[in-house]
């Protein structure tokens, strides 16, 4: 009997920093909340650095780096700006994503297709760099064969919308990505997932074998507040485990 490949956990720890900067003190304290994390046993350290840093600001960034015993995956925009904080900072992973001022959080996958040439350009630039690329996606063929043609390594599927979904919707949803995970798999990629995962609906999305990595940020803060940060994140790691022993 095979036994499963491992699925690693990144902790986002951007609301931590929207907690900090909702009061506009110095604490909770990002750096803590990530070298919390990895004695908790997460994987890698995940962090969004926005256009109007509304949470992560580039103090956070440029402290956090040396810091971190596991790896960091860097998400940001596909701008000049972004693409050169990330060049100077070179974290071990960068996440290209979408993002609009207007929006609570991310609401959908980079399209790859549309933005093809502008996303390529900041790939290269990346790679050229000495980091890895990972795009996050719409859990799409097109998307998937994009990523792949642009020269990325890694892609990471929305799963926003099966988060958001129910009953039979979210199985078709869950379907869509098990799907995508195993394209994108077969076409040399590392396949990663996240968005809006958390206790409730983890398990499945972690049964699928394809996947290497998930990144999870807001339920782990909001379960933090009943049973403690390092307790939400084992407490999630038990059940990524036992829902990739299902795979």
């Amino acid at each position: 009997m095979n036994t499963p490949p491992k699925l690693e956990l990144g902790i986002n720890i951007d609301h931590v920093a929207t907690l900090r900067n909702a009061r506009g003190t110095t604490y909770p304290d990002p750096l803590r909340a990530a070298r919390l994390a990895e004695e908790a046993g997460a994987d890698l350290i995940t962090l969004h650095l926005r256009e109007d840093r509304r949470h992560i600001k580039d103090a956070d960034l440029m402290a956090l780096r040396p810091l971190i015993q596991t790896r960091m995956n860097l998400e940001c925009a596909v701008t000049p700006e972004m693409i050169e904080i990330a060049c100077q900072v070179k974290p071990h992973d960068v996440c290209l994503v979408p993002e609009k001022r207007e929006e609570v959080t991310t609401e959908g996958g980079l399209d790859v297709v549309r933005y093809f040439d502008a996303v390529k350009a900041a790939t290269t630039q990346l790679k050229n760099a000495g980091i890895r690329v990972s795009l996050f996606i719409d859990p799409e063929e097109k998307q998937i064969q994009a990523a792949k043609d642009i020269g990325a390594t890694v892609v990471e599927l929305h799963t926003g919308r099966y988060a958001d979904l129910a009953g039979d919707k979210q199985m078709q949803e869950l379907e869509r990505i098990r799907k995508a995970a195993q394209f994108g798999k077969s076409i040399g990629l590392r396949v990663n997932a996240g968005h809006g995962l958390h206790e409730g609906n983890v398990m499945p999305v972690a049964a699928i074998s394809e996947l290497s990595e998930l990144n999870i940020g807001h339920a782990i803060v909001a379960e933090a507040l009943f049973k403690g940060w390092q307790n939400a994140i084992t407490d999630m790691k038990v059940l990524m485990d036992q829902g990739r022993a299902n795979s």
